[in-house]
């Protein structure tokens, strides 16, 4: 199956998951104080919808505009902006009429629910699968480093024995980490045999960020095609499991990490590939796609160690993992203010892009609960139109003991809607000038 339908599948799918689990999160404390739940829509039905049914006092529908889903509660000034509602006296089943601590927990249980089921799918990955275990006696060949980097003391071979003094359980989360870790040293083990600890500047993550130096360790591995995705260049020229990697564009490639620079300078350009398959020497003609992508999908040279948990262990692991996620999301939500990070937002394109290529339950999982905990972070924001414009207003009225009017709510919700669809539109442009000009 191509690539982009299998990321396109798993991105609707997910969406589709994390969306209704969301909303249930704001219906079912709606429906426990006797608040009316006019409707429950996956996706935006603007004039139509695709399917609708009415249960009870619910209206039960899917939506043609993929752009998120709601639940329209009685009394409620949201994105329906049912003013005719609003204009009449206040029932005792609206969300006007009841106390403000209800309507909190209304307000929040979208958030909440994203949040423990991103948590929570952590638990199950590790549970299932583990976590990866790459320590320095699994790469002998330790890292390739930039140049940048080798201002500091790193040198090519490098491998990773210590980082702010403590052992470093996977050698493969060194840039991660550095980027947004707050790393203020790296004990390493030279090609020579000599060990350093070497210190690494306060700001290096705003350094990597400006340079675009978001992987200064690179593994270093022979160029040994493990597999070949589909759809891609590497499998329209014939590549196969196996294949050595000779040049590419007549630039000799000793290791992976030498090429791709190589194909990136060669973005959708034919090119000579030379290769070797079963001692003998071929060639053949090959393209880079307008990401710089070939198709080749590496074969990892060193051992990837699987540590397996318990199911207390499991939730334990899942919980700090979850944690460090929230935590590192928020932590470099700080770029999308500078001009760079405004340039980098993506729309449904960037997220699809976190999907993998082929289908495989891991990566969808793992990304699943990524979105889930950034959907949860992102509903919370004090924005007028999200959760977190809600429960700001909420808790200027908790403090007060004052409610703001309604054509305040009115104002404040339109100019949060069209703050969002600006937002919206100009990320998914980010994605349209990406893959027609980069």
């Amino acid at each position: 199956m191509d690539p982009f339908l299998v990321k396109a599948i798993q991105l609707i799918l997910s969406l589709s998951f994390l969306i209704v689990l969301h909303e249930l999160g704001h219906f079912i404390p709606a429906k426990l104080f006797k608040t009316r739940v006019e409707k429950f829509f996956l996706f935006f039905d603007v004039k139509f919808a695709l399917f609708k049914k009415k249960i009870g006092g619910t209206v039960y529908g899917i939506g043609w505009l993929p752009l998120g889903g709601y639940v329209k509660i009685a009394g409620m000034i949201d994105e329906s902006m049912d003013k005719e509602q609003m204009a009449l006296p206040p029932k005792e089943w609206e969300f006007r009429s009841k106390p403000a601590w209800q309507r909190l927990i209304i307000m929040l249980g979208g958030v909440t629910v994203n949040l423990v089921l991103g948590f929570l799918i952590y638990m199950m990955i590790i549970f299932v699968w583990g976590t990866a275990h790459v320590g320095p006696e699994e790469m002998p060949k330790g890292f390739a480093v930039v140049d940048s980097f080798e201002e500091y003391g790193f040198q090519d071979g490098d491998r990773i024995l210590k980082v702010n003094g403590k052992d470093f359980e996977n050698s493969l989360d060194i840039n991660k980490h550095l980027f947004m870790r707050g790393i203020e040293n790296i004990t390493v083990l030279h090609q020579n045999g000599e060990e350093e600890s070497i210190s690494v500047p306060e700001e290096i993550g705003t350094q990597m960020f400006e340079k675009g130096i978001m992987q200064p360790f690179v593994p270093i591995m022979a160029p040994v095609l493990d597999s070949i995705q589909p759809g891609l260049a590497a499998e329209k020229a014939g590549l196969k499991k196996g294949d050595k990697l000779i040049s590419l564009n007549n630039v000799e490639i000793g290791y992976w990490h030498e090429l791709a620079p190589v194909s990136m300078e060669n973005k959708e350009k034919e090119v000579e590939l030379v290769y070797e398959r079963d001692g003998e020497i071929k060639s053949t003609s090959i393209t880079p796609n307008e990401e710089g992508k070939l198709g080749f999908v590496k074969n990892y040279d060193f051992d990837i160690q699987r540590n397996s948990y318990g199911l207390t262990q499991s939730i334990s692991k899942g919980f700090d993992y979850g944690y460090w996620t929230l935590r590192d999301y928020v932590y470099q939500f700080k770029y999308v203010f500078t001009k760079k990070g405004a340039t980098q937002l993506g729309g449904f394109g960037a997220i699809g892009g976190l999907f993998p290529d082929a289908w495989n339950w891991y990566g969808f999982w793992n990304t699943t609960a990524l979105l889930s905990i950034i959907l949860a972070f992102m509903n919370i924001l004090p924005i007028p139109a999200l959760d977190g414009g809600h429960v700001m207003f909420l808790m200027y009225e908790m403090i007060t003991g004052r409610k703001p009017n309604d054509k305040f709510m009115e104002i404040a919700q339109m100019v949060g809607f069209f703050l969002l669809i600006a937002l919206v539109l100009y990320a998914n442009g980010n994605d349209i000038y990406r893959w027609l000009f980069e």
